[in-house]
């Protein structure tokens, strides 16, 4: 693991691989993590802050965009260290036994795309940062679409089912950022497809309601989205979903 970037936004910061993203929003001394990245992440987790200038122990909140295992790896280190835990209410069974998808995520359908290189790859990075491994957590708080959380950053909650049946964005709205999880990707870690896109078919509970989330990211106001996968997207989220819906 390793700080990406810096103030991607003013105060808050892309952290993780290659592949897996998660992000740190800064509140005075106060931290709120948006998803935990790989378990593995957790070895260099305290240098990683430390360069940022913080602790463990700053970070008050990690808010959970799903229960994937590469979303949830350092949320029980975090919450070890002081945080609270945050997830959708129809993710929770999930985050506290994790194990494989249904629906168009079924293995079957999983396996059908390993032919792809890029999807070999990713298995592997996935592998070796601890995903098949993930902590069960339970007990974490619930959220629910239009909450606005009383954590560092105050985000408002929006519900955007599909990839999960608990996935949720998060608008910071005073740093102009909206972190979105895998509602959409610029990178797509099967096919190794660059650009804004919605997570392939085999990676998602619902496809169909995933791209009818879509819909919920194109009414937010936000200078910059920050998905799970790829580069961070500078310009109104209409536009985003907007290349999203013609990549389809």
């Amino acid at each position: 693991m390793t700080v990406i970037q810096a103030n991607v936004v003013p105060r808050v910061h892309r952290l993780g691989s290659s592949l897996v993203n998660w992000y740190l929003v800064e509140d005075g001394d106060r931290l709120t993590a948006v998803d935990a990245g790989l378990p593995r992440f957790a070895g260099d987790l305290e240098r990683d802050l430390h360069e940022l200038g913080h602790r463990p122990e700053d970070v008050e909140a990690v808010l959970l965009t799903h229960s994937d295992a590469d979303h949830t790896g350092v949320a029980g280190v975090l919450r070890d260290a002081g945080a609270r835990v945050y997830i959708h209410g129809y993710d929770q069974a999930t985050l506290a036994r994790p194990g494989p998808k249904g629906g168009d995520a079924r293995m079957a359908n999983v396996v059908r795309e390993l032919w792809r290189p890029q999807a070999w790859r990713s298995l592997v990075h996935m592998a070796r940062g601890g995903g098949g491994r993930p902590r069960k957590l339970e007990g974490p708080e619930l959220v629910a679409d239009g909450d606005v959380l009383d954590v560092p950053g105050r985000p408002r909650v929006v519900h955007t089912p599909g990839h999960t049946p608990g996935h949720c964005a998060f608008v910071f709205a005073d740093r102009g950022a909206l972190i979105v999880g895998d509602a959409v990707c610029t990178f797509n870690p099967l096919s190794g497809r660059r650009g804004p896109q919605a997570l392939p078919r085999a990676l998602n509970v619902s496809t169909a309601e995933a791209h009818a989330s879509l819909g919920r990211l194109a009414e937010q106001d936000a200078k910059v989205t920050l998905p799970g996968h790829g580069e961070p997207w500078h310009g109104p989220p209409a536009t985003l979903v907007q290349r999203a819906r013609e990549s389809a």
